[in-house]
């Protein structure tokens, strides 16, 4: 898949998500967002000189807070996320997976709140609790990273089978 045909299918099924996206949609997808989105950024500094750079000790640090930026956000952020559930559904994993560390964040605080007393139990948990939360991220890109499952699965037909 190209990259323009990427875009066009990403956007073309804004709100579709249901079906499966093949894993070079769904990147090819996603360097479309963080090109745009740096783009969009030069375009709030150079119209409007919104956002700043500030030198770093490891490099530069970039921030855009202009109106450029946050409409391409709006614009994107449900294409974005029904790209990512539509891999997910390629991958053979529900849509929802897309969204584990936010559950688990979520799960942090229910039970920070609840229990928030400091014994040492609770501490062994919110430990165990916050090494899971630093990793999911991560669980959710390799997902997103794994190949198409063969054949037509509970999600619809593989992509690479079927004729665009």
């Amino acid at each position: 898949m190209t990259f323009r045909s990427a875009i066009s299918i990403c956007f073309r099924k804004y709100l579709v998500f249901s079906g499966r996206a093949a894993r070079s949609e769904y990147w090819n997808f996603v360097l479309f967002l963080v090109l745009a989105a740096i783009l969009a950024a030069v375009l709030d500094y150079v119209l409007f000189g919104a956002g700043e750079l500030v030198r770093t000790d490891t490099g530069f640090s970039a921030a855009s807070n202009g109106p450029v930026t946050v409409l391409f956000t709006l614009a994107t952020v449900i294409p974005g996320i029904a790209a990512g559930w539509r891999r997910m559904h390629d991958t053979g994993r529900s849509g929802l997976f897309l969204f584990y560390p936010l559950i688990v964040m979520v799960g942090i605080l229910g039970f920070v709140s609840v229990f928030g007393d400091t014994t040492t139990l609770s501490a062994v948990v919110v430990s165990v609790a916050l090494f899971v939360a630093a990793i999911s991220p991560l669980i959710v890109i390799w997902w997103l990273t794994r190949p198409s499952e063969p054949g037509e699965n509970a999600y619809g037909p593989n992509p690479h089978e079927v004729a665009l």
